[in-house]
């Protein structure tokens, strides 16, 4: 057995426990560090498949700031208004449990019963060269320039825009 096959055992082993705990928990701030964990263990997936530019965007970008910005929410929220929200209704329980199970029987079957495609590519140092963060770039910059430069200015617009509403709201509450 290699070192990639044992490291990849591991980060699927501690994605899959780190996310079955993460919906088990009743303490949401508790899920959200374990779904910090299945970020990080995702991450190491991606290396291992030499995706290196979304394994360091699902850190930076998902375990760092999305994460961030959801536990400031949490911590905002009055969770104490949703602790019945399943327990009152038992048809909503019961339904959310057969979507569940119907998921997990297609994945079983998708697991056990289907091939994997045979259309693997020949030249495999072209694919591991593609998710390395210098092709991402080179691509981004020469080909797809105009759309990279044109999601920069919509970006910059939209916060603009926010920095607009959010001065008249608190100009507002100032009257």
């Amino acid at each position: 057995m290699s070192f990639e096959v044992i490291l990849f055992i591991l980060f699927a082993l501690v994605a899959a426990v780190s996310s079955v705990v993460m919906i088990t928990r009743p303490n949401p701030v508790i899920s959200a560090i374990f779904l910090v964990l299945n970020f990080f263990a995702l991450a190491g997936l991606y290396l291992l498949l030499n995706a290196q530019f979304i394994s360091v965007a699902q850190v930076i970008v998902y375990a760092g700031a999305i994460m961030v910005l959801f536990l400031f929410v949490l911590m905002l929220l009055n969770m104490r208004t949703e602790e019945g929200l399943f327990t009152a209704k038992k048809k909503l329980k019961l339904f959310a449990s057969g979507i569940a199970l119907f998921v997990f029987i297609q994945i079983t079957y998708l697991v056990f019963y289907t091939r994997p495609g045979g259309k693997i590519s020949k030249n495999v140092e072209l694919s591991i060269k593609a998710g390395t963060i210098e092709q991402i770039g080179r691509e981004l910059y020469t080909n797809y320039i105009l759309a990279f430069e044109a999601a920069g200015f919509l970006l910059l617009a939209a916060t603009i825009g926010a920095l607009v509403l959010a001065k008249k709201k608190f100009e507002g509450l100032d009257n």
